[in-house]
Order: C-alpha cells, then sequence, then structure tokens
C-alpha cells in the first residue's frame, strides 16, 4: 500500500502528517492513524483503490470552479475572484440594506474592496454567493469601556454553584441577576460565567457543562421560572407537584446532586408548562413569537429532544447514532410522523428554550443596568457532544465520527480524550459556514462578550476515531481567517468582545493572528513564570490578554499555596510516590518565586492580622490589578479564599467536578469580608494601573 499517496490524502484532507510536539519534538502520524481518521472524514483509505478514489473526489472538489456558497473578505481589501471569472466581469452586490451596487471585477479578477460591513448576495455572470465583509478587529474591551487603555475588571463564576433561596438545588439565572447587581455595585466591568449549553434532558447523569448536546440552544434547567411566569404560579406548580420538601432538601447540600435536582426541575417545568398551555397566560404571545424566529433549528432541537425522551423511557439507547435508521435524520418522515403525535411533548421542550432565553436575557439586561460596560461573558465549550442535538441537526457539518482531545505531553503523557465532536472542515465550507454562524449568534444573543474554549480549535484541532487512543490521532486544520473574519462580525453586530482560551500548546502564528483581531488571549498568575521559576514582573505581562489567577481546571489560589490539587491526586492514585515528591518540591519553591515576586510591592505584606493565605490572596489580587491587562477576571472561588477547585481533569466521578456550591446567597456574597476587601484592592489597583499607562 502506497505510504506516500496516503499522505499526499491527508494533506489534501487538511490533516498534518508531521507536526511537533509540547516538548519542542518533531512527531509523524503512524499510517495506521491517519487511515483510521480520513475514514472519519468521509475519505476511506485503506487500499490502495480506496486513497485513489478519495484523492479523485478531493481534487475534484478543489478544482471545481463553481462558487462556494458564502466568501469572506476584510473590510476595504479586494476579492480574488481570478480562479471563477475572467477580469472586467461585470457583477451586482445586493446589500443588507437593499441597495444595489453596479460593479466590475478589475483587470485582475478582484472585486473592489468598497463594500461595507455585512453579509451581501454578489451575483456575477450565473453564479452567486453570500460575501461576507468583516472588521479587521473584534468589538474590544477598549470599546466597551470607551478607553484607548482599559483597565476593567470583573469576576468569573460557576453559575450552578450560586445560591439562593428557592433555588432546588443548583444555581440559576435569578441568582445570577443577585450576583451580577451586586458586582457591579462594587465596579465590576464584566461577570464571566461557565458554559450554558444545552445538555441530556433525558439523561441528567451526564452534567460537565463542557460536553453538551448542543452549543445553539441553552440549559433550560438553569431558568427561574418565576422572572417570567410570576411566582405565584411556581408556588402552585411546586405545591401541585408536592416537590416542596425534597426542594428544600437539595438546597442544603454542599454539593450538587444533579439526577435527584435535573429530575425535580424537570417535573416542575412540565407542571408549568401544562398550566401555560392550558390558560392564558399573558406571555404566551412571545412563546410563540420565540418559537416562530427559532424555525427549524429550534423544532429539531425540541425534536431531537422528545425522541430521547421517549426512548429513555423504553430503555432504549440514547445515541443517534446508534439509533434505528427512519430515526437518524431529521428529514425522515417517521420523525415527521413522531412530532406530529407527539406536538405536546415537543412544544415542552420550546417551552423550556423560552424561558431559559428571556432568563438570560434578564441577567444581562440586569448586568447592563447595573453599571457593568460588557456584562455577562458566555463560555463556548471547544466542541458538542457527537451523540448529542447539534450533531444529529447538522450532521454534514459536524464530525459525529471522530472525537476532539489532545496528544501526549507534559502534564498529560497519555494524551486527552474530551469525548465530544468538532465541525467539519469542509461541510462548514459546503455550506457556507451556516453551523459556524448560528452558534456564534446564540452564544451573542445574551451576552457582552464570548470565551472561546480552546480557541487553537479555530486552526487546528487534534481529531482521533471514537474508541481510538489520543496516541492515534493527528492534527485537523481549519480556515482559520474565515472563521475570524466571522467572528469578528459577529462580534461587532452584537457589540461583545472576544476572549480566547488559549492556554497549552498554541500552533505558531496563532496569537499573533487573535492579537489582530483584538481577540484577547489568556494569561492565569500560576503559569506565569520564566525558565528560571521567577514569576513575571508586573510591567512584563502583556496588555493583548486577560489576566486572571486561576481557571476552573486549575487550583484555587489557597488550594494551590496548600498543595491541595497534589493532595487530590495522591488520594485518587494517579500519581506515584516519586512523582509526589518532584511535585511537592516544585510547589515549595513556587511558593517561594510567588513571595518573592508579590513582596516587590511595598503595599503588600504590612498587616500582620491576617495569616499567611489571606496576604497572599490579596497581593495577588493586587499584583494582578497592577498589570497592563486590559481586562482582569477575577475567579470567585478566589474572591472568598476557598480551597477546592471546581474541576479535576483526568477524572469524572472520584471529583466532585462541576457540583460544589459557594457558601453563601448569590446577592450578599460579596459582602464576606475577604471577598469585599479584595474587590477593593482590585478596584484600587485597576485605576491605578490606569492612570499610570493612560
Amino acid at each position: 500500500m502506497s505510504e506516500a499517496n496516503l499522505e499526499i490524502l491527508a494533506g489534501r484532507a487538511g490533516l498534518a502528517v508531521d507536526w511537533i510536539d509540547a516538548n519542542g519534538r518533531p512527531q509523524r502520524v503512524k499510517p495506521d492513524a491517519l487511515r483510521a481518521v480520513l475514514k472519519g472524514l468521509g475519505h476511506p483509505a485503506d487500499s490502495d483503490a480506496e486513497i485513489d478514489a478519495s484523492l479523485r473526489d478531493l481534487e475534484q472538489v478543489q478544482q471545481d470552479k463553481h462558487l462556494p456558497p458564502l466568501l469572506t473578505v476584510d473590510s476595504g481589501e479586494g476579492l480574488d475572484l481570478a480562479r471563477y471569472f475572467a477580469p472586467d466581469t461585470v457583477c451586482r452586490v445586493s446589500l443588507e440594506e437593499g441597495e444595489v451596487l453596479e460593479l466590475r471585477l478589475d483587470g485582475n479578477a478582484v472585486l473592489p474592496g468598497v463594500i461595507a460591513l455585512g453579509y451581501h448576495q454578489v451575483h456575477i455572470a450565473d453564479q452567486a454567493f453570500t460575501l461576507a465583509v468583516a472588521p479587521r478587529h473584534c468589538y474590544s474591551v477598549a470599546d466597551a469601556v470607551d478607553s484607548q487603555t482599559p483597565r476593567a475588571w470583573g469576576l468569573s463564576a460557576q453559575l450552578y454553584a450560586l445560591r439562593r433561596l428557592g433555588d432546588g438545588g443548583f444555581g440559576d439565572t435569578l441568582a445570577l441577576e443577585h450576583l451580577a447587581r451586586s458586582a457591579a455595585e462594587r465596579g465590576a466591568d464584566a461577570l464571566a460565567i461557565s458554559p450554558m449549553h444545552a445538555m441530556f434532558s433525558a439523561d441528567p447523569e451526564r452534567y460537565s457543562p463542557y460536553s453538551p448536546s448542543s452549543r445553539l440552544f441553552l440549559n433550560s434547567l438553569y431558568a427561574s421560572p418565576g422572572c417570567i411566569l410570576g411566582e405565584r404560579q411556581v408556588r402552585n406548580a411546586i405545591e401541585a407537584c408536592g416537590l416542596a420538601d425534597e426542594l428544600h432538601t437539595l438546597e442544603q447540600h454542599t454539593l450538587i446532586d444533579w439526577p435527584t435536582a435535573a429530575k425535580a426541575k424537570h417535573r416542575l417545568l412540565r407542571a408549568l408548562y401544562d398550566d401555560f398551555r392550558h390558560g392564558q397566560h399573558p406571555q404566551h404571545a412571545d412563546f410563540l413569537s420565540f418559537r416562530q424566529a427559532g424555525g427549524e433549528a429550534l423544532e429539531n432541537h425540541c425534536r431531537f429532544e422528545a425522541v430521547q425522551a421517549a426512548r429513555a423511557a423504553a430503555g432504549e439507547d440514547l445515541d443517534w447514532r446508534h439509533w434505528p435508521e427512519q430515526w437518524r435524520s431529521p428529514q425522515s418522515p417517521a420523525l415527521l410522523r413522531f412530532a406530529e403525535e407527539n406536538r405536546d411533548d415537543i412544544g415542552f421542550y420550546a417551552f423550556g428554550q423560552w424561558l431559559i432565553a428571556r432568563c438570560l436575557e434578564r441577567a444581562q439586561q440586569a448586568a447592563r443596568g447595573s453599571g457593568m460596560s460588557i456584562g455577562l461573558i458566555a463560555d463556548l465549550a471547544v466542541g458538542a457532544d457527537g451523540g448529542g442535538s447539534q450533531a444529529w441537526s447538522r450532521q454534514d457539518e459536524l464530525l459525529a465520527g471522530l472525537t476532539v482531545g489532545a496528544p501526549p505531553d507534559i502534564l498529560n503523557r497519555a494524551g486527552q480524550g474530551w469525548g465530544i465532536s468538532a465541525f467539519a472542515p469542509e461541510g462548514l465550507k459546503r455550506h457556507g459556514f451556516r453551523a459556524f454562524i448560528e452558534m456564534l449568534r446564540a452564544n451573542f444573543a445574551h451576552a457582552g462578550g464570548l470565551r472561546i474554549d480552546h480557541v487553537m480549535g479555530l486552526q487546528r484541532l487534534w481529531v482521533m476515531p471514537m474508541d481510538a487512543s489520543p496516541q492515534d490521532g493527528a492534527y485537523l486544520y481549519y480556515p482559520v481567517d474565515d472563521l475570524l473574519r466571522l467572528l469578528a462580525l459577529e462580534s461587532h453586530r452584537h457589540q461583545a468582545i472576544v476572549l480566547g482560551e488559549d492556554l497549552g500548546t498554541v500552533p505558531d502564528g496563532l496569537r499573533d493572528k487573535l492579537i489582530g483581531r483584538s481577540i484577547l488571549g489568556m494569561r492565569v498568575l500560576l503559569f506565569e513564570q520564566g525558565h528560571d521559576g521567577q514569576f513575571k514582573p508586573i510591567l512584563d505581562w502583556p496588555d493583548n490578554a486577560l489576566a486572571t489567577t486561576s481557571t476552573h481546571d486549575l487550583p484555587t489560589l489557597n488550594g494551590w499555596w496548600h498543595s491541595r490539587d497534589i493532595d487530590w491526586n495522591v488520594q485518587l492514585g494517579l500519581i506515584d510516590a516519586p512523582t509526589t515528591e518532584q511535585w511537592r518540591e516544585h510547589r515549595l519553591r513556587e511558593r517561594q518565586a510567588l513571595r518573592q515576586a508579590l513582596s516587590q510591592d511595598p503595599q503588600n505584606f504590612v498587616d500582620e492580622v491576617r495569616n499567611e493565605t489571606d496576604h497572599m490572596i490579596d497581593a495577588s489580587v493586587r499584583y494582578l490589578g497592577h498589570t497592563r491587562a486590559p481586562l482582569v477576571l477575577l475567579p470567585l472561588e478566589d474572591a472568598l479564599g476557598l480551597e477546592e477547585q471546581a474541576n479535576l481533569p483526568g477524572t469524572i466521578d472520584t471529583h466532585p467536578n462541576w457540583r460544589r456550591r459557594l457558601p453563601g446567597e448569590a446577592a450578599s456574597l460579596l459582602d464576606n469580608a475577604g471577598a469585599a476587601r479584595r474587590l477593593e484592592l482590585l478596584a484600587v489597583a485597576r485605576n491605578q494601573a490606569h492612570e499610570r499607562d493612560r
């Protein structure tokens, strides 16, 4: 079998045969791994004949002179169409606003760069396509706070961890409103939250916010229905369902009991829907309008939820890839019959989406109305479960047969498999980037910013077959410039900032592209150490990345200081004795290095009343506040000085991932003495940094 042709096929399909690992060493993907990944991309390569056929198919597509459905261009730049048309060809551009431009390609067959921002229809000869004209930069923090040297700050919170009386056992949008108002009163510009993507209603055992069913819709469990329907209706429904005692008990837990709490919330929502659809609620017209505006995408998601619920009730497999053939397509006649026969159930899931959308809209209004310049910053997971709603409804645009992860590196020598699927680059192009654009719009809809998890995925992702080891994967490349232009255009339209989580192995050139688009990278205090082990001085921090003390995947400052993350790894048997000793010795050196860095500020370590941990956290907050970062985000756990982290990577149920609740009501949480002090320190430091740098 020809390995040369196999590698040619891989290259044309967007796979990197050769790559550089985290240690800077060149690596090469094994032929068997290439074949398996190519099969998942839809290019069979198990024999010379299959390789030849796949090559011919790709060559035909790449040589096709028919225009793709959508092309992108930066504002003010011409679009080279020499591949498709002759010079001086006449073209007609129908602008979004309705105006029509009569233009002509220049002598090099370039469409002049005189077209305004937006999505426009271009007609040339007998062909037509959508032209997305993008601004050169995303909406920035400088735009949001109206300052050329922004020194903004905010909090980051795990939404499910928030508390309020009557929340039923986990955080909701009303608790988010309370926290947003409280943070805004203290001068915060932003409140970043954990992902709110739609999960699997029929499977409440799955609750990781980074493994959703769909990134197009929201998790209806987070809705606070009393905000939309009225508290009286909610009280009546709780009483009718006999849920009062159970909900009260769930609220007392320090760890969320997701299966029980989710089932209870679904019972409540179902009772509310039954009353809503049979009554004359004044919001009924708004619900119908929302459902109509949601169109096919919303209908497909709700049908998927209803099919899963029916299969769960029958004890059948919930993964659509294992369903009978007649259920696997949203357009199948069998599915249409199911939709007709189960209209009420499908309406219930649409009702849930309406509730959570309106609730989240309220929360953003509360944040902005209380004085935040940015407001909520939504979190976009890197992918969605291949067995979920988004992959089912966009089968040609998502890679349901491959999963995403990371190759072996220093921290994870076996690599990582995240159990989620990603976009298919070829499918995105075939469909005019529809799935990507609709996802951006869904997540920008009720937010002043968007954090993109593993932003490297805009350029490349490590993909592997479903049952394969992460070592048997390969990097798949994406049309990064097109994606960045579309991101900038949607950011501009929604007037929302963009943050890119660029921690880990970042491909060469990507950070420059992100900086060029005003997309903030991320710098975490615990990682900002040089090769000599010393922490980076305040003024050496960049002005093109946000600064934060920690993330949901890392220990809190308190936990790091006391090696709580190492303790967990030992307790769960994830590291052996020599590694444990090595880690602990290294942490002692890191602690000393942080002490030294923080002690350079004369205002730190002067109050001997508080303990060393409090000193360290306070000083770290001031330290970040004085950096040149346009935005500093302080995790609530560090504001409160908590020890335990939200998620321990590499574990599923041995560590209470995504289950920890915060100690106190969201409305008064920031009244905690430590939190109040740290927020004041941060606000003052940010003001001082602004005065220094403007």
